[in-house]
């Protein structure tokens, strides 16, 4: 009577491999050199199976089908079904931003990245200007969202420019970052000011910019000096 060495099923002695895990059945009392053949027989296969990728083209237009027929069944719906506000809206404009976001990653890669993300910027005004149908007062969309939507426009495609035109690193990009994260406060101070009748004054916003104002310091110096910036370079592993 014996058993595999595998899994200890027990083993008819006329068989030469396991039927359970089809491990070969080892001799114990088989020379030695035939025992190594044995046991250097592959059980299972070596080539690792491997799944094709999905074509992005594909995955894009699934996600446009996907994305139309919501916006499409949320518009029958509310125009025959739910009625009574234009509900629908925010959905379609949801929609839109989504397939703006898709297009250029997955359709049509060759989109230069300008061109993207200022329909990114037109699809997200749009967006916005559905939800102001849907709202009893419709001055804050043109008085606050549409500055605030080409504000953050300007500075995105201003940060974007900034990191293809120069030399990137951890430094410089943390140096654009805090820059812009300044200007964009006290923009959106100026604006809400702006939109309120209120006096053109820096409040909150001054916090911020002063915090970034030390921060770019900083960082200014460490570029500026090259022992001073490779050290921190090699202490933070960058």
């Amino acid at each position: 009577m014996s058993y595999c060495v595998n899994c200890g099923v027990e083993l008819d002695s006329s068989l030469n491999r396991c039927p359970l895990c089809n491990i070969p059945v080892i001799n114990p009392a088989a020379p030695r050199e035939k025992l190594l053949d044995e046991s250097s027989t592959a059980t299972f296969p070596e080539k690792k199976g491997q799944v094709e990728e999905i074509n992005r083209h594909d995955l894009g237009l699934l996600i446009s089908i996907v994305l139309g027929g919501t916006a499409f069944s949320s518009l029958m719906l509310n125009l025959f079904v739910i009625r009574g506000s234009w509900w629908s809206l925010l959905i379609i404009g949801a929609c839109v931003v989504l397939f703006f976001l898709v297009f250029p990653a997955l359709i049509y890669t060759k989109t230069p990245i300008y061109v993207s993300l200022l329909f990114d910027g037109l699809s997200l005004v749009l967006y916005l200007y559905f939800i102001s149908l849907v709202t009893v007062s419709k001055t804050w969309f043109f008085g606050l969202a549409v500055p605030v939507v080409v504000l953050v426009m300007i500075l995105v495609l201003i940060f974007v420019w900034l990191l293809r035109s120069f030399k990137v690193t951890m430094l410089t990009s943390g140096l654009y970052f805090f820059t812009e994260t300044a200007l964009l406060c006290v923009g959106l101070e100026l604006l809400i000011d702006r939109y309120q009748g209120f006096d053109l004054k820096i409040f909150w916003s001054a916090i911020v910019l002063t915090v970034c104002a030390v921060i770019d310091s900083a960082l200014i110096t460490v570029l500026s000096r090259r022992r001073l910036r490779d050290a921190v370079r090699k202490r933070l592993h960058f």
